[in-house]
């Protein structure tokens, strides 16, 4: 057997092993993601971000699906089966670049996103509502205080309100003796949240980002593997005319 030919079905056979493996990968990020940015949706305008993973849970599930039928079409050297299994290879691929193109174009949104919003949502901060348990999740997760920093809740109008403190929220861990006062600084988490949660954003963004950018490049090998042998398979059904 051509050498080309066995090292094009061990990459095939290689890449739908992947396939199985990259499908759960995949749904696991996108489901990571959408998990991630729904914890602080409330400080999100733009949803460019559900777009990519609302992409990827698809494709990592038909990935799954089409990892056996590559196993399959390879061993048998079908020419039918491999086709369908090039076919499916692209469009994943168109799939995966879509994702991959909201993505970075959310990425660099997210600071400007974070700007726009944040600041809305904590002057609406009133101890009950809904912003104000978004608020005390944001602080309490992230260890911080404040927009910028744990000043900006001098200018809200809930400060005053409660004779001149800040929410326990944002205070260092179950401190009991924290009473959010200002004069109890070394209680308090001082970062602003801002900086933080854009960081942690950017971190979950890029971490999507790169494993759909790994299997994409793999998938480059793969066509390329599925054309060998699809090739191969087209001349062995022709019949030498030499005597």
């Amino acid at each position: 057997m051509d050498c080309g030919i066995v090292t094009s079905k061990i990459v095939i056979l290689l890449l739908s092993l992947i396939f199985w493996a990259a499908g759960g990968a995949l749904v696991y990020v996108g489901s990571y993601v959408i998990k991630s940015y729904s914890n602080f949706d409330n400080f999100l305008q733009d949803k460019y971000t559900f777009i990519s993973a609302g992409i990827i849970i698809p494709v990592g599930v038909v990935m799954f699906i089409i990892g056996t039928v590559g196993c399959y079409a390879t061993l048998r050297e079908s020419k039918v089966g491999l086709s369908f299994f090039l076919l499916v290879i692209l469009a994943i691929f168109a799939a995966e670049v879509t994702a991959l193109v909201y993505g970075i174009i959310y990425q660099r949104r997210i600071k400007g996103d974070l700007e726009r919003t944040m600041s809305d949502v904590f002057l609406k901060y009133d101890g009950q509502n809904s912003d104000t348990q978004a608020v005390d999740y944001l602080q309490s997760q992230l260890q911080c205080c404040g927009v910028q920093t744990y000043q900006n809740w001098t200018t809200n109008p809930w400060f005053s309100s409660i004779n001149n403190a800040v929410p326990v929220s944002c205070c260092k861990g179950n401190n009991t003796e924290c009473t959010g006062k200002l004069d109890q600084l070394d209680l308090l988490n001082t970062r602003g949240c801002e900086g933080m949660l854009e960081q942690l954003l950017q971190d979950v963004m890029s971490y999507a980002l790169l494993v759909i950018l790994g299997f994409a490049i793999f998938k480059i090998f793969g066509t390329l593997s599925v054309c060998v042998i699809t090739c191969k398979v087209r001349r062995g059904g022709y019949q030498s005319l030499d005597a």
